[in-house]
């Protein structure tokens, strides 16, 4: 696997931050909240996703003498030796993001998500200097909480219990590890954690339920908000896996950047710790309550097709986000109502966006 390094004003001779996975939806929000703040940053990203490399092109035009790029594989040990190898911090959010893929191949599966993050810990360590790493997590670490009582509100499931229903779920939470996908996120989690309280290196973890916002292009295995979206501005279905009533806590793509940056701001203090970050209770959807409020902006009615549920679906998750915001200061999370309305208007703009999606 060979790296193509563009090293401009950003990296020669200092110390940037390095982001992996920095031409994606989060990474790149991220990358350009980083950059805009004076920060020089190194993006690593093998452009795997269709779509990213515009979002390296935004990003190298936003901030030409801020921002520069390493394209590499994650696989690629030695290109990313090389990325952490003067790094002020990390954030370390490349990886195999889809369950179903996990599924079909599970060594990539593996390689990508647990074995490339390992190897990126131990850059860090055998390099020393206390490098900070922010992980990006997810809340399938938890399994598919098929033990939570749930009963169905309207076209929602909650959980029967009432406290759980207005906390939502803790970092107490025993983890889970279903699929390959939650075996591979599950077990980096935990090495970037005890990397943290074997070795020293500052680490943190965030546990991200359902992000979404500009710069999204969702598909039907990831980013299931914006692909809704997209769907239904194309005039196309939309495919619901299970019956649409499954419950998850969004989050705009703001609120999630200012996390992150928040994480390093306060390293010292949460360094080894993991946090559920999410919309919360406040901001807590169904499927079908997201399609309902996609035909209101839209004015158009939404078509559906249902099919079986997916192995690993969980039908509820809402992070107890109590512990992130108290910790890392942050502020409510924007309105889901108001979020998507301005995910559909971004996206309206973008018209290469809105071209019918490939037979």
């Amino acid at each position: 696997m060979n790296a193509v390094s563009s090293p401009g004003p950003a990296v020669t001779g200092k110390q940037p931050i390095l982001i992996t996975g920095g031409a994606g939806f989060i990474g790149s929000n991220l990358a350009d909240r980083l950059a805009a703040e004076g920060h020089d940053i190194l993006i690593y990203d093998a452009l795997s996703r269709p779509g990213v490399e515009t979002n390296l092109e935004w990003l190298r035009r936003r901030h030409p003498r801020k921002v520069s790029a390493t394209i590499a594989d994650v696989r690629d040990a030695a290109a990313l030796g090389q990325a952490a190898r003067d790094a002020s911090a990390v954030f370390h959010l490349a990886a195999q993001v889809a369950v179903t893929t996990s599924l079909v191949d599970p060594r990539a599966d593996f390689e990508i998500n647990l074995a490339a993050s390992f190897g990126l810990l131990d850059a860090l360590r055998q390099r020393g200097g206390r490098v900070p790493l922010i992980f990006a997590s997810t809340n399938k670490v938890y399994g598919d909480l098929a033990d939570v009582g749930l009963v169905l509100d309207g076209d929602s499931y909650v959980p029967a219990d009432p406290e759980l229903r207005a906390r939502g779920i803790g970092e107490d939470r025993s983890l889970d590890f279903h699929t390959p996908y939650g075996c591979s996120k599950g077990a980096a989690d935990q090495y970037v954690l005890d990397f943290g309280r074997s070795f020293g290196v500052p680490t943190a973890v965030l546990r991200m339920s359902c992000i979404y916002g500009q710069r999204q292009m969702g598909t039907e295995d990831q980013g299931w908000v914006a692909h809704f979206v997209l769907r239904a501005l194309r005039g196309e279905p939309i495919s619901i896996y299970g019956d649409g009533c499954q419950v998850r806590d969004v989050m705009d793509v703001g609120d999630a950047v200012e996390a992150y940056v928040a994480a390093l701001r306060h390293i010292d203090a949460v360094s080894g710790r993991a946090f559920n970050l999410g919309g919360g209770p406040a901001n807590a959807i169904s499927l079908r309550q997201l399609i309902g409020h996609i035909g209101d902006i839209t004015n158009r009615k939404v078509e559906t097709r249902y099919s079986d549920w997916r192995a690993g679906d969980q039908r509820y998750y809402v992070s107890d986000t109590t512990a992130v915001t108290r910790e890392l200061g942050l502020r409510p999370a924007r309105p889901w109502r108001e979020g998507v309305a301005a995910l559909a208007q971004w996206l309206r703009q973008e018209r290469v966006a809105l071209e019918p999606a490939s037979a």
